[in-house]
């Protein structure tokens, strides 16, 4: 790809290139968004309208040099369910009261981290723990990725068809080959290739072979033109403001997570600029608006992250087009079902790609910073971080009769490889 066809978080693509690109991070964000919703039941047009304002809320505040979507998080279905006493409960407006107090508390940390500074993270977070976090916040996902690409359903207990992997195979074929083999502006719009590719390959097969008739327009024609999501107010009570407090700590270790891997991706410290403090009192103000229109908490997205990763476009301007997109999907209904009727198994194929994007660029942050392995430290905290995020490891207890607070996965993985790397302090200084 040429230089010219590479753009930076500042740079503006011509409308004709802009559009299209901003159309490619709405496909990759768009099922894990309303899926949450769905699963706790939430609305998900209210889903897709804090996602796409929220995301123009973090780029505010971060002064518009951090390319993240923000869309629902999946870290607090738990304790929405939980709250509200089911899916889609009678509690459901104490649980959004939860979700705006753990905004506040994303703003609260950044303010601390604002006063204290970012040196400590630098000690805190050297290279071995980075990119080993980095590859597990993409390996995590791969069974994610497999069960929509080959299950019935989407998920990981689902039965294996293969029809639907057949699907996912031409998807992930045609978006590695347009990756690989396109030149010019084609180069850059592999994913949007792949969805479509995979959309009518599955749309046509359904015309001959019963099996593959995965695409129902009966929710497009169902669907009324133009409406406003159904809003929910949050209301207040002190334990499930102090159940979400608590399970933030969990998401503000992925918020790091994250913005280390968009930092990796993108080539920049967003770290330092436009500062941790920024990135996480975005993501919070995001979250505490979310909750307060009756949409799921917010973090940034991984999908979106493999996008740039893959097309080495980091323009601002295209996620901001992307949340102006989302917006818009949400009030314009008819547009919104007709994206719903994307199959599962095309999602997956992409995903098989995005999430390997990521685990591999955690691999290049270990080896471009020169991490020795021959060193028993950096051996054992990786080793430690790869099983414990990749196998799924808990940190589980009651905060009351019916409320857990759970650490798992990458955030757990991240807790402890910080907390190895800071009881056993290497005398070396790692390349950095």
């Amino acid at each position: 790809m040429a230089q010219s066809d590479i753009y930076g978080p500042a740079d503006r693509p011509p409308l004709g290139k802009w559009i299209p690109l901003s159309i490619q991070h709405v496909f990759a964000m768009f099922g894990a968004t309303i899926l949450v919703p769905l699963l706790t039941g939430l609305n998900p047009a209210a889903a897709l309208f804090t996602a796409g304002t929220g995301t123009l809320i973090y780029i505010a505040i971060t002064g518009a040099k951090v390319p993240a979507f923000l869309g629902s998080s999946f870290a607090f279905i738990v304790p929405i369910t939980a709250i509200a006493g089911g899916v889609g409960g009678p509690n459901m407006a104490y649980a959004l009261g939860g979700a705006v107090a753990s905004g506040c508390f994303y703003i609260i940390v950044g303010l601390i981290i604002r006063l204290a500074g970012t040196k400590w993270l630098d000690k805190a977070l050297p290279p071995v723990v980075i990119g080993s976090v980095i590859v597990v916040i993409g390996l995590n996902l791969a069974p994610t990725a497999m069960a929509m690409a080959m299950n019935v359903g989407g998920g990981l207990d689902g039965k294996y068809s293969l029809v639907l992997f057949s699907i996912a195979a031409v998807t992930l074929g045609v978006t590695v080959a347009s990756n690989v083999l396109l030149k010019g502006f084609f180069s850059v719009i592999p994913i949007l290739i792949g969805l479509v590719s995979g959309y009518v390959f599955t749309l046509v097969m359904g015309l001959f072979f019963p099996a593959y008739h995965l695409i129902d327009f009966k929710i497009v024609t169902d669907a009324p033109w133009f409406g406003l999501p159904a809003f929910i107010l949050p209301k207040f009570s002190l334990i499930p403001m102090l159940t979400f407090v608590i399970v933030s700590l969990a998401t503000i270790c992925e918020h790091l997570g994250d913005t280390l891997v968009t930092s990796k991706v993108v080539g920049q410290d967003f770290y330092k600029k436009p500062g941790l403090h920024r990135t996480l009192a975005g993501d919070g103000l995001a979250t505490a608006w979310a909750a307060f229109w009756g949409g799921p908490p917010n973090t940034t997205y991984g999908e979106n992250i493999g996008v740039m990763a893959i097309t080495r476009v980091y323009s601002v301007w295209v996620i901001g087009g992307a949340a102006v997109v989302a917006t818009a999907l949400s009030l314009f209904q008819k547009f919104g079902a007709l994206i719903r009727t994307i199959p599962t198994p095309v999602m997956g194929g992409i995903s098989m790609l995005l999430f390997g994007i990521i685990a591999s660029s955690g691999l290049r942050t270990i080896v471009e910073s020169g991490v020795d392995y021959k060193d028993k430290r950096n051996l054992t905290i990786s080793s430690v971080i790869f099983v414990i995020g990749i196998g799924g490891g808990k940190l589980i207890f009651n905060i009351t009769k019916d409320v857990q607070f759970q650490l798992a996965g990458v955030a757990l993985a991240t807790v402890v490889g910080i907390i190895l790397n800071l009881v056993f302090p290497s005398e070396k200084n790692q390349a950095k």
